[in-house]
């Protein structure tokens, strides 16, 4: 449509060549639908756009903004696709499906829209101020941020309070001055860096991932565990928002050629309170440029209270008694991104005492916490997790959390310590609680130092929680029910639900998230079982009978307790 609306506005007299010159130009130097910078520079309204393209096509036009849409309509066209081709479903008779858009004349879109539905469909005209109002409205914007809408906020100079503070070490100046410096330090780029930072902290996201394509460049939120598109800048933008990244990360922007670790701290306003943010950045050098990933580091929104963690009450008296002990060791296992961090923290929290002296090695230190004597991990140094072990038992400590045991040297180090007095904290990467043993044997170490120091060991994952504002009963098969692991009495009665999607939860259906948790004491029935060179599955069996929650079983009371669905529990966790 783009130069052809130009044209059109020029045979109506609602726009001079020269005004049009200047638009093209404008678009050329910055991107963007020529409609609407048209409308943004004063040559033209959105509505004589709209009232041109409905005369010329013989298209009607229509409201949107008096025009109220039903819910299951606008279920059959994607968030994805109404976006990419500015559309809005607004009713359906029998077979045909009315579409409200920006531009009636794109064929491709409406070919894409019938194909994906399988109903006829027919045009009607909309301003694109409407049609974005709408797209906000009925999709929610956790999952897009529209880039119109971005650059409107940055010609606004809107931040949301945002104040950088890039004191953690250097200067901006100290970089080398060269082409990637100077764009990367224009007013716009800093502008929309700070408005994609001050997003994540607002949808509560986790990561951020900024990626570049050979022909396209995005940006991405991890919400929940799930990643959503959130913008797609231009491809000339890559070079000038990686550096800029880059430098408020204290990396150097001339090494593109290999991966870099840096932080951001920043200082932001919510609610009339200050509170400060980390970010932790990596950056790694791909086919098509250098993907920046951005670990938010919110420590308000961390949980340290055990109790509202998860854990069934069983489970929670265990952990809790395992850590009350002066010594041995309790390990949290679970793979990458399954909370084990949360949960050693809570723990450190209940134990932080002025009489207790809290030594932790980590790589790297997520959260600042007072009284406790945290140690990032620096390999290339030669500051290694058992270099770091090594040094604390010379510091007089209670207790030590190390924060992964790798390999041998430093599970060696850290089972003497625990047998000696100290109460060791540390987590470790396997599938579940009693495969924790055997992967401590094959690394080495000895079945009786296993049995006598490690007291306890606690298998999670995360699993998202059903939405409260749309949570709504949800009949579930029965034999679905009952192959999850309900007893057949169960089953037949048991409630279950889901989220119906809204505006609080994005149309996910599901906000936040939850842990369920396999918590094994190791009693003295399993010790003797470790002596003897038991299996996984052995261990497994004797913990069961001694009253040990599986992670299946874990999850199954959260579907007791209406928090979470069946397809999460399925998602995260296997049948025993």
């Amino acid at each position: 449509m783009a130069t052809r609306i130009g044209d059109l506005l020029i045979q109506e007299n609602l726009l001079t060549q020269e005004q049009l010159n200047v638009a093209l130009k404008h678009q050329r130097d910055n991107g963007g639908r020529l409609g609407s910078i048209l409308i943004q520079l004063g040559y033209v309204d959105d509505d004589d756009i709209t009232a041109l393209l409905s005369r010329k096509y013989g298209v009607p036009s229509i409201n949107l903004t008096y025009f109220e849409i039903d819910p299951s309509v606008i279920k059959l066209i994607p968030m994805e696709v109404a976006q990419k081709y500015m559309v809005i479903p607004l009713s359906r008779v029998g077979n045909t499906l009315t579409v409200a858009s920006t531009d009636p004349t794109n064929v491709f879109a409406m070919d894409d829209i019938k194909f994906m539905t399988g109903f006829n469909v027919e045009p009607v005209v909309a301003t694109e101020a409407s049609v974005l109002e709408a797209l906000e409205k009925y999709y929610g914007t956790a999952h897009s941020i529209e880039l119109k809408k971005v650059y409107e906020a940055i010609a606004q100079g809107d931040q949301d309070g945002l104040e950088l503070n890039l004191d953690a070490g250097g200067d901006e100046e100290e970089v080398s001055i060269d082409q990637l410096q100077r764009s990367s330090e224009d007013a716009p780029i800093i502008k929309l860096v700070n408005l994609i930072l001050s997003e994540s902290i607002k949808r509560g996201a986790s990561d951020i991932h900024i990626e570049p394509y050979e022909k396209d460049f995005r940006v991405r939120f991890r919400i929940d565990g799930i990643l959503y598109n959130m913008m797609n800048p231009p491809l000339k933008l890559r070079d000038a928002i990686t550096s800029r990244v880059k430098i408020m990360a204290k990396m150097d922007i001339s090494e593109k050629r290999l991966p870099q670790d840096g932080r951001i701290k920043i200082r932001t306003s919510s609610g009339g309170r200050k509170k400060e943010i980390d970010y932790r950045v990596s950056s790694l050098p791909t086919l098509f440029g250098e993907k920046i990933v951005l670990r938010i580091l919110d420590k308000d929104v961390l949980p340290l209270d055990m109790s509202i963690l998860g854990f069934e009450q069983c489970s929670l008296q265990k952990i809790e008694a395992a850590i009350a002990k002066p010594y041995g060791m309790v390990l949290v296992t679970g793979p990458t991104g399954s909370g084990k961090t949360s949960t050693l923290y809570a723990a450190l929290n209940r134990l932080n005492t002025p009489e207790t002296n809290i030594m932790t090695a980590e790589d790297p230190v997520e959260y600042n916490f007072k009284g406790i004597n945290q140690v990032q991990i620096r390999e290339q140094i030669g500051l290694t997790f058992a270099a770091a072990l090594r040094s604390f038992l010379r510091q007089d400590p209670n207790i030590i959390l190390v924060g992964e045991i790798r390999d041998f040297e430093t599970t060696e180090i850290a089972i003497k310590a625990a047998l000696t007095g100290h109460l060791v904290l540390s987590s470790i990467h396997t599938n579940d609680a009693p495969s924790t043993i055997s992967r401590l044997l094959n690394m080495g170490i000895e079945p009786f130092l296993v049995a006598t120091s490690v007291h306890l060991i606690c298998a999670q994952r995360l699993i998202r929680k059903i939405c409260p504002d749309c949570r709504t009963e949800v009949k579930t098969p029965v034999p679905a029910l009952i192959k999850a692991g309900f007893s057949a009495e169960e089953a037949e009665t048991l409630q279950t639900f889901k989220g119906e999607g809204c505006k609080t939860c994005n149309d996910t259906g599901y906000k936040g998230r939850v842990g369920m948790y396999e918590v094994m004491e190791i009693s003295e029935a399993i010790q003797e079982l470790i002596l003897v060179g038991a299996s996984a599955r052995e261990i497994r069996h004797k913990a069961v009978e001694e009253g040990m929650l599986t992670l299946r079983q874990s999850g199954l009371e959260k579907i007791r307790a209406g928090m979470t669905t069946l397809d999460e529990v399925l998602r995260e966790t296997v049948e025993i």
